[in-house]
Parts: C-alpha cells; sequence; structure tokens
C-alpha cells in the first residue's frame, strides 16, 4: 500500500504522538529549574509541591494543547517579537 503525501504536508515527530521534541526539553528543563529552586529555598512539603505545581502546571497545558498546535518556542519568539516592538504588528498592513 502506498501513501501519497502532498508537498505542503509537515511532518514533524513526535514524542508520544501529541508533543514536539523540542518542546519536551524544554519542559524538562524548565521543571528541573523549579524543582531545584523550590527545593534550594523551601523547607515545608506542602508548599514545595504547591509551588511546583502552580509554575509547571500551566507550562505543561500550554505545550500539550498549544495555540492552535502551534510549537512551543515558537509561541515565545513570537511573543518575544511583539513585547519589543508592538507597533509593528498594529500598523503593519
Amino acid at each position: 500500500m502506498k501513501f501519497i503525501f502532498p508537498q505542503n504536508y509537515n511532518f514533524n515527530s513526535k514524542l508520544f504522538g501529541f508533543i514536539d521534541y523540542s518542546t519536551a526539553i524544554l519542559n524538562i528543563v524548565w521543571f528541573s529549574f523549579v524543582f531545584c529552586f523550590v527545593n534550594l529555598f523551601f523547607s515545608n512539603i506542602n508548599l514545595k509541591i504547591f509551588i511546583f505545581i502552580v509554575l509547571c502546571f500551566p507550562v505543561l497545558l500550554f505545550s500539550i494543547i498549544g495555540f492552535n498546535h502551534e510549537n512551543i518556542i515558537y509561541v515565545f519568539i513570537y511573543i518575544s517579537k511583539y513585547v519589543r516592538n508592538p507597533k509593528i504588528y498594529l500598523y503593519k498592513r
């Protein structure tokens, strides 16, 4: 059986079928940073768990659901470009 893919089809390999590898690596780096930060500054286990969940769960949701299934790294790049110079995107036609 042969499958014909159109030339404009964008094939990306994904981890577990729903998350890009670059996004998964970014999540691991962020989670490890938050984990080290929480363990360094807090001693209460309930507070550690709460702060870890508050800082990591939204990033995990955005990386899984995303903005129209866009890679989260590209979204951060777009947001940073907009924050630096918003007039280009508002007035350009």
